[in-house]
């Protein structure tokens, strides 16, 4: 903690470990969770924005059902890249009861998910963590045969290249008025997979879309956060080449960061 320049006493967060502590008691006062910790370097994300996509979510629900959210297990999610955090399946079970599927590229990711999970007994058999081997597949591998999800969810990897990383990166040092000790040092942490691919937001969206096409039914809605709004025509164009029935657009903002979700889906009626 420090004083600020308007004198009130708040969270240092250019330092990694009061953002993690921070997380920890958001996450103990709101969700319930004792037992919450996350391996060194990995993302450690603000809490929330995190809740905002899955409340975001929750009102697309309700619009296909007389305007209420479904709440209870047989609201299945899909969080694609479910990180080490596990942070949105937490939040979506305690808010609404649903059961999710997490799936990640990395070993060590799904270890620290399931870690959290098996440490806080209510998520148990709310909670399950799948490993996908090939990480050119997003659906493929993860979804089982004749299994449907009521939505998916998805942050996908920011950045096209570790240099942009380490840009974005200074950009909120400086934006916090701090120089840091190191170009690539993060606030929020992160490793490879979780900030970029090749191609960025727009390469992993477009694959997600193609691929999304291949398994229509499997899912009543796709969604995916866009955070760069210089994006959208392109993702919208390639919802159109694969005959998505609906898209939608939710704006959303948290603090000075302004993104939205992009939501799509192959079936004519919801209802």
């Amino acid at each position: 903690m420090f004083v600020n320049k308007y004198q009130n006493q708040t969270i240092n967060f250019s330092d990694a470990a009061a953002v993690k502590a921070f997380n920890k008691a958001l996450l103990k006062h709101f969700y319930d969770i004792n037992d919450w910790d996350i391996p060194a370097d990995y993302l450690c994300p603000p809490i929330p924005g995190r809740a905002d996509y899955i409340h975001y979510i929750a009102d697309l629900l309700a619009e296909n059902n007389k305007g209420v959210i479904p709440t209870g297990s047989q609201v299945k999610v899909l969080d694609i890249g479910v990180g080490a955090n596990c942070v949105y399946p937490i939040i979506g079970q305690k808010e609404y009861g649903w059961n999710f599927v997490g799936a990640d590229i990395n070993p060590e990711a799904i270890k620290s998910a399931n870690k959290i999970i098996a440490a806080n007994p209510h998520l148990k058999d709310e909670i399950s963590c799948r490993l996908q081997n090939s990480p050119k597949d997003i659906f493929k591998g993860i979804i089982q045969a004749e299994e449907k999800f009521t939505v998916s969810i998805c942050n996908p990897p920011f950045h096209a290249s570790l240099a942009e990383v380490a840009a974005g990166s200074n950009r909120k040092w400086k934006n916090l008025g701090i120089k840091p000790a190191s170009k690539t040092k993060l606030n929020f942490g992160g490793q490879n997979a979780e900030l970029w691919c090749d191609g960025g937001e727009l390469q992993f969206i477009s694959n997600m879309i193609s691929q999304s096409a291949e398994m229509p039914d499997a899912c009543i809605w796709f969604t995916t956060l866009v955070s760069k709004q210089e994006n959208l025509p392109l993702i919208y164009k390639a919802l159109k080449n694969v005959n998505a029935l609906q898209v939608k657009t939710i704006d959303m903002a948290q603090g000075q960061k302004i993104s939205r979700i992009v939501a799509w889906t192959f079936f004519l009626s919801l209802v």
